[in-house]
């Protein structure tokens, strides 16, 4: 008897139809269609780049367009960078993911006749690949994990916090856990490295932040005292915006209504922030020099780092405010760290470095702008440019949640000038929404989980974008398509906390199971 081979898997079988159907597209654009006239505009700012370009249909193709892109703009062989292409309608924005020919003109958008604008967006010189299994499931916390954070460096270390009162550090190249963080008396909330990873912060509902030597596990000095009540969110001052022998600072907000900045080294409070009525939910640390601290008591406000005074309070939202998100929070938390993994050597390097990556990041149209985004419990969001001359009427006010929204973010920046290009939001309707982060025009619903979303992250090279559920999974989506990418189950139980490496390399993730699982590709 013949033996009878098992039925292709359901893995296999997309792999054969998605091979199929890319050799369908592989057929030649028809020769004889005449020329086309292109105009590029940039995605972050509106603006276009040179006069319309009459070019042969033939070589419409996305890397003719990015090819001529770069010589429009003067860029060097070694400068090209990648972009991808968009056409915008009053009803959708269409991806231009072949050519302008099966994209436009086939179906019959578009004619040669027409000047054809594309929309053209930086992408990351590198690229990140979805992880899609789950390579350890760590045991060790007693009770559920309320956050975690990758070092800024790379994805070897990772520090959590939980509910049994400590933190943790863990190897994630080997799956192990390496030291425990013992000193706090009540629920660790926020744990979160400083930009150079030599210290991790973490703050708690004892009242108390405290820093930690990730080398050794051991307390760094005692628990820095001083809120009355217990500690949201924590934000490291910017690592260029430190004084030249003057030690790191750190901001914390708490639920005391007030926002206190520490100097790590003598654990006295350099100032305090108080103006808010009510829980300080969330803070940043701008690289403007500008603290920006958002409240239940349905206010944002910001401070000045220097003086300690307040300089504006933005408000618009009718309900509490849950969270906030700056445009450059990526290039601020890696300072010096890039793909490249090279680490200048000298202090004043480090700080160069993370200078120029912060100004890379943030100037648009030759000046430095940093914009904010922030999420409320009245299911809407605002986008926010303080610098701005109307800089207390937010630029966009962003509608489509049905519940609270939990949680907001940017989209990492290219490093090609501009800033990150998308806000991602996870709501209490279930629901992930993109955002463009220009205008707050409405991108997307990635539609998947059946249960809140708490939490979401951007892969480093801003082209996916990991979720975290009630419903106990994880889901990768494809920011470009808007679909997902990857489902990820394995936790057993709700799970409150993601991140992903800056190095791309893996995403970690912890909730009510108590263990910590590393997700690889």
């Amino acid at each position: 008897m013949a033996t009878v081979l098992p039925p292709p898997s359901k893995r296999q079988r997309t792999a054969i139809a998605e091979m199929a159907r890319e050799q369908q597209e592989i057929d030649s654009i028809p020769d004889g269609l005449g020329n086309v006239r292109v105009h590029f505009i940039n995605q972050s700012t509106g603006e276009p780049t040179g006069a319309p370009v009459s070019i042969p249909v033939a070589n419409t193709t996305v890397k003719s367009l990015e090819l001529l892109l770069n010589t429009l703009q003067g860029n060097d062989a070694q400068e090209r960078v990648p972009y991808r292409f968009t056409f915008s309608t009053k009803d959708q924005t269409l991806d231009i993911s072949n050519d302008i020919y099966r994209a436009l003109l086939k179906p019959g958008l578009k004619t040669t006749e027409d000047t054809i604008s594309l929309y053209y967006t930086p992408q990351a010189v590198f690229r990140v690949r979805a992880v899609s299994r789950c390579a350890s499931s760590i045991p060790g916390h007693g009770e559920a994990i309320l956050a975690t954070s990758f070092s800024a460096a790379s994805s070897s270390r990772m520090a959590t916090g939980s509910g049994d009162s400590t933190a943790r550090i863990w190897d994630c190249d080997t799956g192990t856990p390496l030291h425990n963080l013992k000193g706090h008396t009540s629920w660790v909330l926020v744990a979160s490295w400083s930009p150079n990873e030599k210290i991790i912060a973490t703050g708690s509902m004892d009242n108390t932040v405290r820093a930690w030597d990730p080398q050794t596990g051991q307390a760094l000095g005692s628990a820095m005292k001083g809120h009355t009540k217990w500690v949201n969110s924590l934000a490291w001052e910017p690592f260029f915006l430190r004084k030249e022998g003057g030690s790191c600072r750190l901001a914390s907000a708490s639920k005391d209504t007030t926002v206190r900045v520490w100097d790590i080294v003598s654990k006295r409070t350099d100032m305090v922030l108080s103006g808010h009525k009510s829980s300080v939910s969330c803070v940043r640390w701008g690289g403007t020099g500008n603290i920006y601290t958002a409240s239940q008591d349905k206010t944002i406000k910001i401070w000045s780092s220097e003086k300690g005074t307040l300089i504006q309070t933005l408000s618009a939202h009718a309900h509490w405010v849950n969270h906030l998100a700056l445009s450059t929070d990526f290039v601020l938390r890696t300072a010096y760290h890039d793909h490249t993994g090279t680490v200048p050597l000298t202090d004043a390097e480090k700080t160069s470095k993370a200078r120029s990556r912060f100004e890379k990041a943030a100037t648009v149209n030759g000046r430095i702008r940093e914009r904010l985004v922030t999420a409320s419990d009245d299911c809407t969001m605002y986008l926010w440019e303080p610098s701005s001359s109307q800089s207390n009427q937010p630029l966009a006010r962003l509608l489509g949640h049905q519940k609270s929204v939990n949680h907001v973010t940017f989209s990492p920046s290219s490093g090609s000038g501009g800033e990150g290009q998308y806000i991602a939001s996870a709501g209490f309707d279930n629901h992930v929404k993109l955002w463009n982060a220009r205008d707050g025009t409405f991108v997307a619903t990635l539609k998947g989980h059946v249960g809140p979303v708490y939490m979401t992250c951007f892969s480093p090279d801003g082209r996916l974008l990991v979720s975290c559920s009630k419903d106990t999974t994880l889901k990768v989506w494809d920011v470009r398509t808007g679909k997902l990418k990857e489902d990820l189950p394995g936790h057993r139980d709700e799970v409150y906390a993601v991140d992903w490496s800056p190095d791309g390399r893996m995403v970690g993730s912890g909730g009510k199971d108590k263990a910590v699982r590393l997700w690889r590709h």
